[in-house]
């Protein structure tokens, strides 16, 4: 029997480009094994829905976002939890692909701390959310709104969530079939976005 191949960035961005993506049952089992749900989350770029809560949050303008200005604090932050799929190898990878370029991260501040935040990989013209945290209530509501007002400026027309949660139903968050998937995720490839330098970003 061959073994698998080693898991490297390089093969991280081909299964992304064929739509799976990596996970492990918890930080404690070194194991990953790749993903590619029947139904799959989408954040419409378009359409991410803004609650009058949420517009309040922004207004009272305690919050500000950035964008790969702490990656690392972002993804230490997913993974410092009870229960995650964020092992030291996944860590480690994600790191690899950000210091290629290929990784960000959307930070949130209050009081210059790191409260929240999401991070992903872009490819094309489509960006696949990974994981996101929060310590403080709305921040990573404002990181994706954040986010997804980024990606519309530079011409991305897929948000890929992996799954959907109550938290992104309430963003506009839906699910569509693994086929009509794909197509979405053909047409992104094609074309060619860039997501920036790392600095502020605006809320909407």
């Amino acid at each position: 029997m061959r073994d698998d191949p080693p898991l490297t960035p390089e093969l991280l961005l081909q299964a992304y480009r064929v739509g799976v993506f990596p996970m492990s049952e918890s930080r404690d089992n070194p194991e990953v094994f790749w993903v590619d749900p029947r139904q799959r989350g989408i954040l419409p770029i378009d359409h991410f829905h803004i609650s009058r809560s949420l517009r309040r949050t922004f207004r009272r303008g305690h919050f500000s976002a950035s964008l790969n200005m702490d990656f690392a604090g972002v993804l230490q932050g997913c993974a410092d939890r009870e229960e995650t799929w964020i092992n030291d190898t996944i860590f480690d990878l994600y790191l690899r692909l950000h210091d290629q370029g290929h990784a960000h991260a959307v930070e949130v501040w209050e009081d210059r701390r790191l409260v929240g935040g999401v991070y992903g990989v872009a490819i094309g013209a489509a960006f696949f959310g990974e994981s996101m945290f929060s310590t403080r209530t709305d921040a990573s509501k404002t990181a994706l709104a954040a986010l997804t007002k980024h990606l519309k400026s530079k011409g991305f027309t897929l948000f890929d969530t992996q799954f959907i949660t109550d938290h992104l139903r309430s963003l506009g968050g839906f699910e569509i079939p693994r086929d009509r998937y794909h197509i979405l995720l053909d047409m992104a490839l094609a074309r060619d976005c860039d997501i920036g330098p790392a600095g502020p970003l605006a809320l909407p």
